[in-house]
């Protein structure tokens, strides 16, 4: 087992406990009402018309949760799967894990192309996680077919100096710092999180276990040379080495599938950052911005060399408001030009690049009806230039407590540089993949209740891919390429979530998605369940001081193939997860947590012959100045 990160975890976070100051009960904290990645420009929540969730710092800390992807996992129309902890993929809306676009604090996560992995990406300084289902390709381009992820880590908002961190010890060491210095004129930021996870078997065989150490590092900072003029950057790097397991070329059944293998490593390098420039001008009506952002990710495993994969993006933004300052306007335009540029060590001659060019509207009509639209093209230099558009409404039912929302629109994804030009034992790449196309709609109903105490949103949504990429296997040699199949591979299903203030005290909460999703000759698509429902409450007691959650997850019509046997698509086991997570505020700016994961040890998988982790426990301290 890999250990070289579990000094420097216990340091920091040591050094955390003994350096800082409030938490000034920060489940307390309220929402910001925008929605950051929304639009060209963030969107207000109260308004905004597709369907969304934002996973809070708040919430994250009263659940226990310590990586993205199991913050995700309780979020409606999201399906996370892992093959171990090394490898966990993350699909919205029945899209492939691909179609879903991952920011971090606004960068592409996924550099080059193809989808982002999650693996021990940590949420210990993450602010917030906000979901976007539905086509977001009109703002964001190629790999947001189904969705956004953005993730948006902590950088003080406030003036004044703020700082803390914390330390766990459970199933390994895990330790994280994070702190800011604002004045009027501008503010710094830094955060770093370090994790050393022994993990658990990723066979199942009651081998040796599987872990991650998973180090991370984040600068920001912002300045005000004038009241109209701002500059500002971000940049995040991370380091990761993870044990995996290898898979059996003869298996037989499930069990015999994936071998203990204490000798296969992986190795992963992740880079991101943006610089930019903010100018204001007719009194704040017109405003200018001017970024450049790049993302690079290297990874390897045992044997193999480095693969890097980067992308480069200028892009450059105008807002104008019809009615005033673009920042307050009722009726706002957008207008983007985007140029980036992809590449990949795997395929150093075929690099791509696009130019694009994107318009949006946002308007709040005086009868409670709130319009956003918004129409890009894009010019591909190895793909056929495509278009995408998309058109939301949410209306304010008077006298009401009703919201009635409804989206509809386009997306686009680039085949991978691997589906394309892979040339190895396994597949060889078929350069004659055009990119996939993805048609949605969906409306639904948000209702408040017990005088604002709840509230509830029930959607429905239908979404058709067309020129769906598949893998096909050569049944003589083995060997597999990648083609576009023919028809639309159809999707659809029901979105709920809920919240309810019981007692001043007691909150519950509700998740659960309805999936309907297939290729196009009619088979069940791998790795998106047909049901999944997540049930919690939070109960604080001691006037506040301390806190117990519990996270009931159902997870039933899961699908998958089976590579043995006869290599069919078969559905694995329903299964319910139960984890539970405490808090107790010793001092004002200290606090004691901790958590049971898998609380009954139940045997389950999301991928067939990869086991899922077994009980597990932590305990740790947080402190906030």
């Amino acid at each position: 087992m890999i250990r070289q990160a579990s000094a420097t975890a216990i340091a920091v976070g040591c050094a955390a406990l003994w350096t800082g100051a409030a938490f000034g009960q920060q489940t307390a904290i309220q929402l910001d009402p925008i929605i950051l990645s929304g639009g060209l420009t963030p969107a207000e929540a109260a308004t905004y018309a597709r369907a969304y969730t934002v996973v809070t710092a708040a919430e994250i800390e009263a659940r226990g949760i310590t990586t993205v992807q199991d913050a995700l996992r309780s979020v409606p129309g999201v399906a996370v799967s892992g093959a171990g902890r090394d490898f966990t993929q993350v699909r919205i809306r029945g899209g492939e894990a691909n179609h879903t676009l991952v920011l971090i604090d606004g960068v592409p996560a996924g550099a080059g192309d193809g989808e982002y992995s999650f693996s021990g990406l940590e949420t210990a300084n993450i602010e917030r996680i906000e979901v976007l289902r539905g086509p977001q390709s009109t703002f964001y381009g190629s790999n947001a077919s189904s969705g956004v992820i953005n993730i948006v880590t902590k950088k003080g908002t406030t003036p004044g100096v703020r700082y803390g961190g914390e330390v766990e010890v459970g199933n390994g060491y895990a330790g994280a710092l994070h702190g800011s210095a604002r004045t009027e004129r501008g503010g710094l930021s830094f955060n770093f999180s370090g994790r050393d996870d022994r993990g658990y078997d990723y066979s199942g065989d009651g081998g040796e276990k599987d872990g991650i150490e998973r180090g991370s590092l984040g600068l920001a900072g912002d300045w005000r040379a004038t009241e109209d003029l701002k500059f500002g950057f971000t940049v995040r790097g991370a380091r990761e080495r993870s044990d995996f397991d290898s898979t059996n070329w003869t298996p037989v059944d499930a069990a015999s599938y994936v071998v203990d293998d204490p000798n296969q490593r992986a190795d992963r390098r992740e880079l991101t950052g943006e610089l930019y420039g903010e100018y204001a001008m007719l009194d704040g009506r017109l405003n200018h911005r001017l970024a450049w952002t790049h993302s690079e990710l290297d990874r390897k495993t045992t044997g193999s060399d480095w693969t890097d994969q980067k992308t480069d993006a200028f892009k450059y933004r105008a807002s104008y408001g019809l009615d005033g300052a673009a920042e307050q306007a009722r009726h706002l335009v957008n207008f983007l030009a985007e140029h980036h540029r992809d590449s990949s060590s795997a395929n150093p001659d075929y690099d791509r690049d696009a130019t694009s060019l994107a318009l949006e509207y946002r308007g709040s009509l005086s009868f409670g009806l709130d319009v956003q639209a918004g129409l890009r093209h894009d010019f591909n230099s190895v793909f056929k230039d495509a278009t995408t558009w998309t058109l939301g409404l949410s209306y304010l039912v008077p006298n009401t407590p009703l919201r009635l929302h409804g989206s509809a629109g386009t997306g686009s994804v680039n085949p991978t540089y691997y589906e394309l030009y892979a040339k190895d034992a396994w597949t060889d790449g078929n350069p004659n993949l055009t990119p996939e196309r993805n048609r949605s709609f969906d409306f639904g109903v948000e209702a408040s209740f017990l005088d604002g105490r709840g509230v509830v949103d029930v959607t429905y949504f239908n979404e058709r891919l067309k020129n769906e990429i598949a893998y096909v296997t050569d049944p003589v040699t083995w060997k597999g390429t990648y083609v576009n199949r023919d028809g639309d591979s159809p999707r659809q299903g029901v979105e709920v979530s809920g919240s309810l203030a019981l007692t001043p005290d007691t909150d519950l909460r509700l998740s659960y998605t309805y999936l309907d999703a297939k290729e196009a000759d009619g088979r069940i698509e791998v790795r998106r369940p047909k049901h999944e429902l997540s049930l919690g409450a939070t109960q604080r007691f001691l006037e506040g001081r301390a806190s117990v959650s519990a996270d009931l997850r159902y997870v039933a019509g899961n699908h998958d193939d089976q590579f043995w046997g006869a290599y069919a698509r078969a559905k694995l086991p329903n299964y319910a997860v139960v984890d539970l997570a405490g808090t107790y505020d010793l001092t004002e700016n200290l606090q004691l947590f901790g958590r049971v994961d898998n609380l009954f040890d139940k045997d389950y998988s999301d991928v067939w012959g990869y086991a899922a982790p077994g009980i597990t426990g932590a305990l740790g301290l947080r402190a906030n100045w």
